[in-house]
């Protein structure tokens, strides 16, 4: 189960969640802080893979395609923002 309330502590942004894609490696800082949330310009750095699922807010990104314990990567300031 992944909580879809996900909110970083870091940028104070609402992290959005596509399922179905991967970020391109060309991604970095400036593309999300640029382009978060408007999906229509997120659209130019997106992979489509199936059972996949890419995750970003405006400092951090994620592309996860396996069962993936977000908690323990110590980069990302990402917390449930409560249902």
């Amino acid at each position: 189960r992944t909580c879809d309330q996900l909110r970083c502590t870091a940028c104070d942004f609402r992290v959005s969640l596509f399922n179905d894609y991967i970020w391109d490696q060309s991604c970095d800082y400036l593309f999300f802080r640029n382009n978060m949330p408007e999906l229509s310009k997120l659209r130019a750095r997106m992979i489509k893979k199936k059972g996949a699922r890419a995750y970003a807010c405006q400092c951090s990104w994620r592309s996860v395609d396996e069962l993936t314990e977000l908690q323990t990567d110590q980069q990302l300031r990402w917390v449930c923002g409560k249902h």
